[in-house]
């Protein structure tokens, strides 16, 4: 019963490294066998070992060897068989290695760290972002199902294969510790659908991890509200700024290009709306954005109130307590 117990636990164990246990098991008892054998050319056990070592590698050194009848016996026997076992360790070993690899560049292989970016799809968008993050020494984990493979040959750019809204795919992409997550919309679909698809993702990410931060592209307004319900921190309308652009370039065409290249040199910098702090209330607009830059470097170029937005206003505007002021803020 116990012989039938230790067996089933063997047979359970994986298959490399059962193989390496019969191999070192072989090797050791060939060591044992010739320095029993042919004690003078083999004075220990471990002298004997070695020589089984270097023969079933066949690397075979030639400091020590067998001379008599039963010794070169024992030689062929090692040969014959302990060679095969060792022979397939390292085939083994090798196939897994392979079989990792593959698997790693397949996206099957779970993340384990923490504070990473994950990012749920993959196209130009997602593209653009993860190339800025790479540069910032950030890691990041793209999660997507529809491509074979990593599309990114980076060390900081983890690939999960599956489908976003799933526990498993999200635990695989180590939800639970990572400190911030970016939905792009998916451009396969309707923009219904693909709404709908971000909002279960939403859902499925706050019921595992409540905490974390949630950057969600959304297509249409109508699901704006349903997205802040599902748990989205902060929402960026997809077609938002291509409309704008489109706009400005067919009432004149000299406002895009600087629009574009605006967006394009904000690398190292942040365009985000700043709380308006007690020194700057009840002052004109351009007295507050003069004491802003000269004071903190932050370049103000609006202002938010409710849901009122006007950039660059007049400047007989006062700055109020509920205020948030538009900027573009230095993070060097």
């Amino acid at each position: 019963m116990m012989t039938n117990h230790l067996y089933m636990r063997f047979v359970k164990l994986p298959i490399l490294l059962r193989i390496l246990m019969i191999a070192s098991m072989m090797i050791t008892l060939f060591g044992v066998v010739i320095h029993f054998v042919e004690p003078k050319s083999f004075p220990t056990i471990f002298d004997g070992v070695w020589w089984a070592i270097i023969t079933a590698s066949t690397v075979g050194f030639g400091d020590f060897y067998p001379v008599t009848t039963w010794g070169r016996i024992t030689a062929i026997l090692l040969l014959l068989i302990g060679t095969g076992f060792l022979s397939s360790y390292f085939i083994h070993l090798s196939a897994a290695t392979v079989t990792k690899q593959n698997a790693y560049s397949e996206g099957k292989v779970g993340f384990r760290g923490s504070s990473h970016i994950i990012i749920i799809g993959w196209n130009e968008r997602s593209r653009s972002v993860i190339r800025s993050l790479i540069e910032a020494d950030e890691t990041i984990i793209l999660v997507d199902d529809t491509l074979g493979s990593n599309p990114i040959k980076d060390d900081n750019v983890h690939f999960i294969r599956g489908r976003a809204n799933k526990d498993d795919t999200l635990l695989s992409a180590g939800i639970s510790t990572a400190r911030k997550v970016i939905i792009t919309s998916d451009q396969n679909l309707d923009e219904l659908q693909a709404d709908m698809n971000t909002i279960l993702t939403l859902l499925a990410i706050k019921g595992l991890n409540p905490d974390i931060r949630c950057i969600a592209e959304i297509q249409t307004s109508e699901q704006i509200n349903n997205a802040r319900r599902a748990g989205a921190d902060e929402l960026i309308p997809a077609n938002a700024l291509t409309s704008a652009v489109l706009l400005n370039s067919i009432a004149s065409a000299e406002v895009v290009n600087p629009l574009l290249d605006l967006l394009g040199k904000l690398n190292g910098k942040r365009l985000t709306y700043i709380e308006a702090e007690a020194s700057l209330i009840d002052k004109h607009f351009q007295e507050a954005s003069s004491f802003l830059l000269k004071e903190r470097n932050i370049i103000l170029i609006g202002r938010k109130r409710g849901d009122d937005v006007i950039v660059n206003p007049k400047n007989n505007i006062k700055i109020k307590y509920d205020d948030q002021l538009l900027a573009i803020l230095n993070d060097d």
